[in-house]
């Protein structure tokens, strides 16, 4: 990882006058249970099962039914303490405790003297000690971790606490997540464990200030917010993109302001560090603790930073200090950003939009500097369920495999933890957006004054944190909490729907957005991830967004969407998938490979339906602390079974193992075809009267072995969904669209470049064996497809009188030029796709004849097909390595040769995992061995 990621990773670059902060990673830590009697070695950052299974006390949370059989660590208490030395205890000194992250419930001692509880897992906590050490010989730190699921257990059982009507809180395994202001998938999901995991998970400081009567006292800077819009900018509203920039800074301490303290700023361009503009910040305002002020920036010293595939990701570092009356500085912070606009346009569709063909009904689509722009990409669920295993490297790791997929946003899905700096600052430097959510999801939350507090708190405290990261696109206020949520309680309780609208209003549209808007001018803000937007945004009216619902006109299209159907006999028919302006989430699950369960099973459990893969599969949910689902877990292996049956000859081989990696692989090809489909359909309605403008898949990875939507396995390996997004999110496309009913055939060019591009369409059918079917005709097409726009190439009627089409597949490709984004250079863009009529599992297939060869000088892979047409081809690797190719899951006609490079992330074989690469298609389940 390069010096800058590595310092903008850095908890804050501060420079300090007479002050310590010492980093309570570096004590000796000891984690216990006395009732245990458990005492172990502890770290921090970390959480409990952690640094028991680092001594040995457990095994892998990871391996087998552990997440079952761990169960006792997180309905127990655990006490973190270190001796804390190298400690200042001059009176002079004022002492400071300051966590980032503790995970969830504490009573904190120091020197055997109470100093606090916390109760948010998302909180930046930070108390003043001094007192505490005043006489104090033997500075003790110990913290008291209580049992998160106990304690959500206890608070809803309060006397008078609130209720919901029946199914609104969605259990996956721990109830009553809702109470309580923990990350909220620790309780389980659909496609990962419940560990309720306890620990201090974010870095932990002591701060030691020097005090002074007669002379500034030290100050430190806890946190800090950095706003870069345009002047006149407001939030949900497109700016004006000549007008300069406004740099609002805001910097909270510990310590005393003094009075006459003021603000300077240096802007430096981060790859020369050449200093652009400096000066002092204006329009200062100050309390004890917060000073905040702003700067006009001349907007022709910068440059713009955009998103991956739209632009260069130029990036700047900001040095903010505070300096008293007499220029001494006092503290300073840098932050590296980006100067760009990011706004959620959800405008009513004006007139000239009309007349260009767009339905009425109101915009839903995202606009980088003032450019729509079509967003691809997909879902980011927390990489680990314990954070502290969450490494630069693994997320480096993750990110280039984003990129390496032409995808330029993810979303980041709410329930989990807010995202950590470092993370964002690798999206800057990629230029990945970041739609980001408060942490909310599948429920609905308390409304008390003591919840509303707490979440004030932890919401002001990331919606600053985060807001200087140029990659940050939105803020979200959890999720599916309209499409779902809301929904439901209408469906189930309808008297009773008033009155949870206006709790869900109190907390997302009362507490939130104020925070957001208060904060950030640079940022949208939307109540839920899925929603048919605002009736009305007034910033003259005290509440300024009026939430649409389901008030809408009939023909008028509105809002984004999500769609899960598991009716796999549909998976292809495209008028099933929602019409709207944006997709958000959408998907199918699958198994991971063999070598991906081969890390979490034993050889025993290596079956489709093994005792333990079943109860893995977390889809469908217990639905409450039942550890052998085997009536929910069953539903979601049928789904995936029967997909597979349906489409796509199915293995039986006589190798149990082998026969095991077929079937998982069939899961994977059928979740990459039905996306595939989707991402189509939604791509082509950039260009149809819905405007639509976006697609993100679920989901990006995964947390663990298992079955999930993940189109990435645990240790970093692509599944064949990947490969096939990374296909499909190509800027210019060529796809199929079947009407099985009335036999309709169309294919278009779908481009999501801002300017024409032109080319040509050629189409040739097939028999499986490679023969062209000459007597069907499907001429070859010049086209031009506009900027964001698709364009038909090919219409006609499939007449399955004249032709077995069991027994065709139509191959059809494009050359187009055009120039991407923010360049002047003129690109050769190309893009092959197949089709055929009806299911795999009827076609006529032959053996392709695969041959595979690897030249050691060029490092590629030379895939053949010699007898007959390959369809999705693939590429396998042995375990250890992480890797990925160039392409896989491709079609190759007989004849042709393909070259497939690769890309090595980590490799524990010394290159020697070249010799083990297999090559095989979907005629090899139909083999026995």
């Amino acid at each position: 990882m390069s010096t800058s990621i590595l310092l903008a990773a850095l908890f804050f670059a501060v420079s300090v006058f007479s002050q310590k902060v010492i980093d309570l990673s570096g004590n000796d830590w000891t984690l216990e249970n006395l009732p245990l009697n458990i005492t172990v070695p502890g770290s921090v950052p970390s959480q409990a099962h952690l640094d028991l299974y680092a001594a040995q006390v457990t095994g892998d949370p990871y391996y087998g039914l552990n997440d079952f059989n761990l169960r006792w660590i997180a309905n127990n208490n655990w006490t973190y303490s270190a001796l804390i030395s190298g400690l200042q205890t001059t009176s002079n000194t004022q002492t400071w405790l300051l966590f980032n992250g503790l995970d969830t419930f504490t009573s904190i001692e120091l020197c055997g003297q109470p100093v606090a509880s916390t109760n948010n897992q998302f909180r930046q906590y930070y108390f003043d000690v001094s007192a505490l050490l005043s006489n104090c010989t033997s500075p003790v730190l110990s913290i008291n971790f209580g049992s998160a699921p106990m304690i959500a257990d206890q608070i809803a059982a309060e006397p008078g606490q609130e209720t919901w009507p029946y199914g609104i809180e969605i259990i996956y395994e721990f109830p009553n997540r809702q109470f309580i202001r923990k990350e909220q998938s620790d309780f389980g999901w659909d496609w990962g464990p419940a560990f309720a995991p306890a620990g201090i998970w974010q870095p932990a400081y002591v701060v030691q200030l020097a005090s002074s009567p007669n002379a500034s006292s030290d100050i430190y800077v806890r946190n800090s917010d950095f706003d870069i819009s345009r002047v006149g900018q407001m939030n949900n509203i497109p700016p004006d993109q000549s007008a300069p920039w406004l740099l609002n800074a805001s910097l909270d301490v510990l310590g005393t302001l003094p009075k006459g303290a003021a603000l300077s700023y240096i802007i430096a361009d981060s790859t020369t560090n050449e200093t652009v503009s400096s000066g002092s910040l204006t329009n200062l305002s100050s309390s004890d603790t917060t000073i905040t002020g702003t700067a006009v920036l001349d907007p022709s010293s910068y440059e713009l930073w955009w998103p991956r595939g739209l632009g260069s990701q130029n990036l700047y570092n900001i040095t903010v200090s505070i300096v008293d009356s007499s220029a001494k500085t006092l503290a300073s912070v840098n932050r590296r950003t980006g100067f760009r606009t990011i706004v959620l346009n959800m405008q009513v569709i004006s007139e000239e939009q009309i007349a260009q063909g767009i339905a009425p009904g109101n915009n839903w689509h995202f606009e980088i500097n003032g450019h729509e722009f079509y967003a691809k990409g997909s879902n980011f669920i927390p990489p680990d369920a314990f954070w502290p295993r969450v490494t630069s490297t693994k997320i480096q790791q993750l990110f280039d495999s984003v990129t390496a997929a032409n995808q330029n946003m993810l979303r980041v899905w709410a329930s989990g933890a807010y995202t950590p700096d470092f993370i964002y600052d690798m999206a800057d430097q990629e230029g990945i957006l970041m739609w980001s959510e408060f942490e909310f999801g599948d429920a609905l939350y308390p409304v008390d004054q003591e919840f509303i507090d707490n979440v004030i708190e932890e919401a002001t405290y990331n919606v600053r944190r985060v807001n200087h990261h140029p990659s940050l696109a939105l803020w979200a206020g959890g999720n599916e909490l309209e499409s779902l949520e809301l929904s439901n309680v209408n469906d189930t309780a309808p008297d009773e729907y008033g009155i949870y609208l206006a709790q869900y209003e109190q907390l997302f549209l009362h507490t939130l957005l104020p925070i957001v808007y208060a904060n950030s001018k640079s940022i949208s803000y939307i109540p839920s991830s899925t929603t048919n937007g605002y009736l009305e945004l007034n910033f003259s009216l005290p509440e300024p967004m009026i939430e649409r619902y389901n008030n809408k006109t009939p023909g008028s299209v509105y809002g984004d969407t999500d769609y899960y159907n598991y009716d796999s006999s549909i998976a292809f028919n495209y008028s099933s998938y929602p019409v709207g302006r944006f997709a958000n989430e959408f998907g199918y699950h699958s198994m991971p490979s063999l070598q991906t369960w081969q890390q979490a099973l034993s050889p025993a459990d290596l079956y489709f339906n093994s005792t333990t893969i079943e109860l893995r599969n977390h889809h469908n949910p217990p639905g409450g602390l039942n550890i052998s689902n085997f009536a929910n877990s069953t539903e979601g292996m049928s789904q995936m079974t029967v997909a597979a049956e349906r489409w796509y000859p199915v293995p039986n081989k006589t190798d149990s193992v082998a026969n095991f990696s077929a079937w998982c692989h069939t899961t994977q090809i059928f979740q990459a075809d039905f996306y595939k489909s989707e991402i189509q359909f939604y791509r082509r309605g950039s260009g149809f009267p819905n405007r639509q403008l976006g697609s993100l898949y679920w989901q990006l990875e995964d947390i663990w072995q298992a079955p999930s939507w993940a189109g990435i396995e645990y240790d970093g390996r692509w599944k064949v969904l990947h490969y096939t997004a990374k296909d499909i999110y190509q800027p210019v496309i060529i796809s199929p669209f079947y009407n099985i009913t009335t036999g309709d055939f169309e294919v278009y060019v779908t481009s999501d470049l801002w300017s024409p591009a032109t080319g040509i369409a050629n189409f040739q059918w097939y028999h499986w064996d490679g023969t062209p079917i000459t007597n069907l005709s499907a001429p070859s097409t010049n086209f031009t497809v506009g900027a964001l726009n698709t364009t038909r190439v090919l219409a006609t009627t499939l007449d399955n009188s004249t032709l077995d089409y069991n027994n065709a597949v139509l191959y059809m490709n494009i050359a187009a030029t055009g120039q991407l984004p923010n360049t002047d250079t003129t690109t050769t863009f190309t893009h092959d796709n197949f089709f055929h009529a009806f299911s795999l599992a009827e076609a006529e297939l032959v053996d392709p004849g695969l041959q595979l060869t690897y030249d050691n000088v060029t490092k590629t892979f030379t895939v053949e097909a010699t007898t007959g047409v390959a369809v999705w081809t693939w590429l396998d690797y042995p375990a250890g390595p992480v890797l990925n190719f160039e392409a896989n899951g491709f079609l190759l006609l007989p004849g042709r040769k393909r070259e497939v490079g690769f890309t090595v992330k980590s490799d524990n074989t010394g290159g020697e995992w070249v010799d083990g690469v297999t090559v095989e298609s979907l005629w090899n389940n139909t083999l026995a061995y």
